[in-house]
């Protein structure tokens, strides 16, 4: 059920979903002829869609995330399991296809692929089941798997988790599949994602190294318009504004220990 109500609650509170029922919200108090009430909904809603797409609030927002863990600074000298977070592909797409179309965030998949090849002996990880709300696509571990198959990744270093839905899921399916003693855990996402993923890992008792990723930001923004391009501006804040409320609930339902986990208290 958290999960179910977690996509719907995003679905209202992403900056278009929250644009449109202010403004819907504001029509009809025009045409109910509160027009004082209905005015300042129609401008909020404005006001909400023109700070996303025409500034850079979104990468204002995302940096700090970014800058909350980073690789180690000298590689670990042996390495256990890397774990793969799903996200980083189109999975009806690549269903449908047969092949792997990766998105913005197909860093992790490229990374997932030098970290194989670095450490031979590690087994592989690679959770993500079926995240979204629509039928028709495949097990995000599977479209992943395709892809390490295909540039030369042995099958049996592969183990598939193909049931979770989110990060906390990802966590807790992950932990079941490697026991008590994993070993050394690298753990592979976004940079944005990482608090969150670090703060659920180690709820569920792993003590992963962070190995962050699919960078969106320099690190050194100052806020200010942004007209190069409103999609990619729109885009990076409704990112980064589900990772600051992710963090928000996670935390107030107990799931992570932390509002906002850190490298220091790993």
């Amino acid at each position: 059920m958290f999960y179910q109500i977690s996509k719907l609650f995003w679905l209202l509170v992403q900056p278009i979903g929250l644009t449109i029922l202010l403004g819907l919200a504001g029509l009809v108090l025009l045409a109910a002829g509160r027009r004082r009430w209905g005015g300042v909904l129609v401008a909020l809603a404005m006001l909400l869609l023109g700070m996303a797409s025409f500034t850079n609030i979104g990468a204002v927002l995302m940096a700090p995330l970014e800058a909350r863990f980073v690789r180690p600074a000298e590689l670990p000298a042996q390495v256990d399991v890397i774990v793969v977070l799903g996200g980083a592909t189109s999975s009806r797409i690549s269903s449908g296809r047969g092949v792997t179309e990766m998105n913005e965030a197909g860093d992790r998949l490229v990374e997932a692929l030098w970290l194989a090849r670095h450490y031979p002996d590690a087994r592989i990880v690679l959770t993500g089941g079926i995240a979204g709300l629509m039928p028709g696509a495949e097990a995000e571990a599977v479209t992943m798997q395709r892809l390490l198959l295909a540039f030369g990744i042995a099958p049996e270093r592969l183990v598939l988790e193909t049931e979770a839905r989110n990060t906390d899921e990802n966590a807790g399916y992950t932990k079941a599949l490697l026991g008590s003693e994993p070993g050394v855990v690298l753990l592979v996402t976004s940079a944005f994602h990482m608090p969150r993923s670090m703060g659920l890992f180690r709820k569920v008792g792993i003590a992963a190294t962070p190995w962050p990723t699919d960078y969106r930001t320099t690190g050194s923004e100052g806020f200010g318009l942004d007209i190069a391009d409103l999609v990619a501006n729109l885009s990076t804040t409704s990112v980064a504004m589900k990772e600051w409320v992710g963090l928000a609930v996670y935390h107030w339902t107990g799931r992570i220990d932390d509002l906002l986990p850190a490298q220091a208290s790993n």
